[in-house]
């Protein structure tokens, strides 16, 4: 860089001048910073609306072209309170009978009272051989169906018996208040229960066994199983929980018994949710129609043609809100007229308005009284979207008969047809308007985020190569008056030795 001399001898300001000089240059080195803000803004704005396309591809579309997408089924329990059911696609319709005869428990002990061998209070510092068992001591806790040894020496205290049944796979205790043991399986069920073995003595030592003569002693409650009697046939499980050809049914308590010692009897009748079909259509348009909403609000935007990112200088001139305001204005602007988008945005709707045929008959979603309000009824910006006939949250067309419910309760394998047909079709539109941009980063998206994101590495480029030209005519600009300014200095020089041979 060149050394910047001022006007020290031609009392310009040279600092305002070059300023002035290279201020042209700038503008083309600002232009160039806010044409790649724009971009930046752009990929931001790519990435947040592709994501919503690729949601509702994947989540939705994807989903909704299988049957069992539709398959919904509703059950109810005569009987509420002694078990829940939840119905699967493979659920049977009809009327069953179930009767609970136990619930699933874990093993839990109650451990009794304990005290030191000079009958003082017990603490988790205090060492078990206080209690009168020997060091070297070990007795067995099973859990699960494994052993594990516990062993006592010298220096196992309270606490550390309890880290070690703990290790063993039991949730273990001790209750300095109460001064017992308490102790339980991790899981419920039979299976999962646990139990001591060894040294009877140590055991009731550490109230680790059942003394029913002793009000202080021990009690155990042995882990259960579940069992549901469905249509006659037992079932059994170690938790509450029963998963049985489709359907899960979960006993919440027994069943209460008859005058002759039999379990009563509780109905459950399942049978097609036609409500569910009608949800499930109902949630696709509703996600359908928010997603063609904004892309065609994004796509029809007005022009922003006279805004463009603030520099530093000008942000300063602003409050935040005016800042804010001001670049909201160019990111709502910045998908106008794409031609992705409109890609996008073509494939979707020119598929739903396509017809599918089922059982030889072409079909439209007008058949299924599902369709747009038209041009001049619609608000702006929402004329791709859809309007189901007789949709109690839809005010446009709440008044209108309900075909859609009709049709599925009628002919509910139609509708499953159709519906699957036409989601395949968005399916693969929107699949082949993916399958544009051919290269693998940009699996999935609609838009080419490679090619964009070179055009941002190119302005880099761009911005770095006219910073650098910028400052090499500045530093042009300063040699030029450094070089007037050593000149003028010179000649000043000069004519102060004139001056001085006259004086003389």
């Amino acid at each position: 860089m060149a050394i910047r001399i001022t006007g020290l001898n031609s009392g310009l300001d040279t600092e305002s001048i070059i300023t002035e000089l290279v201020s042209a240059k700038k503008v083309s080195v600002d232009n160039l910073k806010k044409e790649q803000t724009k971009l930046s803004w752009k990929v931001d704005a790519w990435k947040e609306l592709n994501t919503k396309i690729f949601s509702l591809y994947r989540n939705t579309v994807d989903k909704l072209r299988f049957d069992n997408a539709y398959v919904k089924k509703k059950t109810t329990v005569s009987d509420s309170g002694l078990l829940t059911v939840v119905s699967g696609e493979n659920s049977v319709n009809g009327v069953q009978t179930a009767s609970v005869e136990s619930l699933a428990k874990a093993g839990y002990l109650t451990g009794g009272k304990l005290q030191t061998s000079s009958g003082g209070k017990v603490t988790g510092d205090t060492k078990v051989t206080d209690l009168g068992i020997a060091a070297g001591t070990s007795f067995t806790i099973t859990s699960k169906g494994k052993d594990t040894q516990i062993t006592i020496d010298e220096n196992t205290t309270m606490s550390g018996l309890v880290s070690q049944l703990s290790a063993a796979g039991v949730n273990a205790n001790f209750d300095e208040n109460q001064q017992r043991l308490f102790i339980s399986a991790k899981e419920t069920g039979k299976d999962n229960d646990f139990s001591f073995s060894g040294d009877d003595s140590v055991l009731k030592t550490l109230g680790l066994v059942e003394d029913p003569a002793n009000a202080n002693g021990a009690v155990k409650i042995d882990g259960s199983n579940a069992v549901l009697y469905l249509n006659g046939a037992r079932f059994e499980s170690d938790t509450n929980t029963f998963q049985i050809n489709g359907t899960t049914y979960t006993v919440n308590n027994v069943s209460d018994k008859n005058a002759d010692g039999t379990l009563k009897e509780t109905s459950i009748t399942t049978t097609d949710d036609y409500d569910g079909i009608y949800d499930t259509i109902r949630s696709f348009f509703t996600e359908y129609n928010n997603l063609i909403n904004e892309m065609d609000k994004l796509y029809n935007a007005d022009s922003a043609s006279d805004y463009e990112p603030l520099t530093s200088e000008e942000k300063e001139a602003l409050s935040d809100t005016e800042v804010e305001e001001w670049e909201n204005k160019i990111k709502g602007s910045l998908l106008r007229k794409d031609s992705s988008l409109s890609a996008v945005i073509s494939a979707m709707t020119t598929t739903m308005m396509g017809s599918v045929t089922v059982n030889g008959k072409e079909m439209y979603l007008s058949s299924f009284g599902i369709s747009t309000l038209g041009y001049f009824n619609s608000e702006e910006n929402e004329r791709h979207a859809y309007h189901i006939d007789g949709d109690p949250n839809d005010a446009a067309v709440s008044g209108n008969t309900d075909v859609l419910k009709s049709m599925i309760a009628s002919d509910p394998e139609t509708v499953t047809s159709f519906f699957t047909q036409l989601s395949n079709n968005l399916y693969t539109a929107m699949t082949s308007t993916m399958e544009r941009v051919q290269d693998f980063k940009s699996m999935y998206k609609v838009y080419n985020d490679q090619q964009m994101d070179k055009e941002l590495s190119d302005y880099e480029t761009k911005i770095a190569e006219a910073e650098e030209a910028l400052a090499d005519y500045e530093d042009k600009w300063y040699d030029k008056f450094a070089a007037m300014e050593t000149a003028l200095a010179q000649l000043s020089s000069k004519q102060n030795a004139i001056s001085s041979l006259f004086s003389s």
